[in-house]
């Protein structure tokens, strides 16, 4: 078993990516090449301004070539809480916004020609528990009702097996509209999309400390200075302090994924009928899909850290896997790696300006088409194009302990242990 990303060993970043020397002036400095600041990267350049993509490894390292692939449907949060918390209106603007960036994805990949596997497969919600199905069916009244959104579909137990090859849960909620994709291929392919638009990609390049000056900022990156008019701050779960009020909203997440050899045809066809992907309804979930060429891609969340071995990661997911699956038992596991999400305590993703620095994150597992969105329209409002995006419209908490998140994401992965037993 290999303790490295299998998306980008099946498709490795590409030889002749046009990587640039540190510029001395830029109008547009972002930090981060994952969805969010290579969606930014495009719309500045359509726009006309010059813009530099910083990365602190090599493009695309981060969770955007380690996620599952699945661009799904709504936010992290509930929507009849999002609706509590917000309001009608701005609830309805939230979930119509939320479909968009799915249609937004679909959109960018025929226009750049970016070949990943896009599909529009679906996916279906496993409930882990009885409780959990009885919920499904008022779920699916409630989008009707309140959204007009009639994509969503409750699977009996008894049908289950038309979906998913597995017994281990009590039925299933499906939506139509999601889509898969392969992430690797999606993060280089909109690289070279960026590059070829004239963004500089800067690989290498760690941003140490910002200084603001009268007419922007002072980068001091490890190559060198930057000096630059706006700055884009688009790290999601790696934010650190380089600029305290941003880690003071947002902490990093661990999800940890393995893959297992190629499969049969029949088995892939027993184990995923449809193609659909899937994840559980508990707290700490698991989710899992089939990849392009077979393997069964099966992922968690163990306990909430971002240090978990790889090694002990695999063999608790392998266990969880064989439950759901019997028929995997004597799969050979070939990939085991992890990768940082970052999440809002609202559980809402976020963007605006601290400091004069903008920034966009906070996709919380979600963040293959929201990155990407919201990527776009933070970049058109430095452009000047947009006035603002919806996320910057709600409130964003921070607080001074945030970044001290290994003290107490232990004592809220044992309250999710807790609530997934007893709920």
């Amino acid at each position: 078993m290999k303790t490295t990303v299998f998306w980008t060993e099946d498709y490795p970043r590409p030889a002749d990516l046009p990587i640039s020397d540190l510029p001395e002036t830029i109008d547009v400095a972002v930090i981060g090449s994952g969805y969010t600041g290579l969606h930014a990267a495009l719309a500045l350049r359509k726009a006309g301004a010059s813009v530099a993509v910083l990365e602190q490894a090599t493009i695309g390292w981060g969770a955007s070539s380690r996620n599952g692939g699945m661009a799904l449907t709504g936010l992290k949060e509930e929507m009849p809480v999002v609706f509590k918390r917000y309001g009608a209106e701005m609830g309805r603007a939230l979930w119509q916004w939320a479909l968009a960036s799915v249609d937004y994805v679909e959109r960018t990949v025929v226009e750049e020609g970016i070949d990943c596997h896009f599909a529009r497969t679906g996916h279906i919600v496993l409930a882990f528990k009885p409780s959990h199905y009885a919920r499904f069916a008022e779920e699916v009244r409630w989008f009707h009702d309140m959204l007009g959104y009639d994509d969503l579909w409750v699977v009996s137990k008894a049908e289950l097996r038309n979906e998913v090859g597995a017994d281990a849960y009590f039925g299933g909620l499906g939506d139509r509209n999601s889509a898969a994709l392969h992430p690797a291929r999606y993060v280089f392919g909109l690289a070279q999309a960026a590059a070829r638009r004239g963004a500089l990609l800067v690989e290498q390049a760690e941003v140490k400390r910002i200084k603001r000056t009268r007419p922007g900022f002072l980068l001091y990156t490890d190559k060198g200075v930057l000096n630059a008019r706006e700055v884009l701050v688009a790290t999601n779960g790696y934010t650190t302090n380089l600029v305290k009020p941003l880690r003071q909203g947002i902490f990093p997440l661990g999800s940890y994924i393995i893959t297992t050899a190629p499969l049969s045809v029949a088995l892939q066809q027993e184990l995923s009928p449809r193609g659909r992907m899937f994840y559980d309804s508990k707290n700490f979930l698991n989710y899992f899909r089939l990849t392009p060429d077979g393997r069964m891609l099966f992922g968690g969340r163990h306990d909430l850290s971002t240090t978990v071995d790889l090694v002990t990661g695999a063999r608790q997911l392998r266990a969880r896997m064989v439950e759901v699956f019997p028929q995997l038992a004597d799969a050979p596991i070939t990939h085991s790696w992890t990768g940082k999400l970052g999440a809002a305590f609202d559980l809402m993703p976020h963007a605006g300006r601290v400091q004069g620095i903008h920034y966009a994150y906070g996709y919380a597992g979600h963040g293959v088409s929201i990155a990407s969105y919201l990527g776009k329209e933070v970049g058109e409002m430095i452009a000047g194009q947009r006035t603002t995006t919806l996320f910057a419209q709600i409130p964003h908490a921070r607080y001074p302990f945030t970044p001290y998140d290994q003290v107490y994401l232990p004592l809220v992965s044992a309250w999710f242990r807790l609530h997934d037993y007893l709920a």
